[in-house]
């Protein structure tokens, strides 16, 4: 039977009764703190490519490879939906992070972070919205749904 979320607390609770085992807790730390870094230095208000080109300026002088331009095809039954997506970024061929520059965070955009590590077979994301007066705040961590497991 689904359980029914109303609250924060029933949220925790719910989080509580699975093990993440994606991983990559170093890198994903590490990845938020080069984040941190350029929102320090712009607070919120920029566009997410602005965000975008400084993470990845503070990424490679961590000594982290990035990738910008990793295109995800849709095949749907055997048929070439001709469709493309492609991540924010992709780091150390490991971790997906999506960026935003919202208001708030909508389940959607949890959502695409999520489809985005089924389609790459990566596990794990982060979801970084830099429109906060501290990323901390804005920093979502998403695991592929398989490599949840119930305790």
């Amino acid at each position: 039977m689904a359980q029914i979320i109303r609250s924060a607390r029933d949220l925790r609770s719910v989080c509580a009764m699975f093990k993440d085992t994606a991983g990559q807790e170093d890198l994903t730390r590490a990845i938020i703190g080069c984040g941190v870094r350029v929102h320090e230095m712009w607070g919120p208000g920029l566009l997410e490519s602005i965000y975008k080109e400084c993470l990845v300026i503070e990424l490679h002088a961590d000594g982290h490879r990035t990738d910008k331009s990793r295109k995800l095809r849709l095949v749907y039954k055997g048929h070439d939906l001709k469709t493309d997506f492609w991540p924010d970024l992709v780091v150390d061929d490991s971790v997906v992070v999506e960026l935003k520059a919202v208001e708030k965070i909508a389940p959607v955009h949890k959502a695409q972070v999520i489809t985005y590590l089924k389609l790459t077979g990566l596990p794990v994301g982060l979801l970084m919205n830099f429109n906060v007066p501290l990323l901390q705040q804005g920093v979502h961590r998403l695991v592929r749904p398989d490599l949840l497991l119930r305790t």
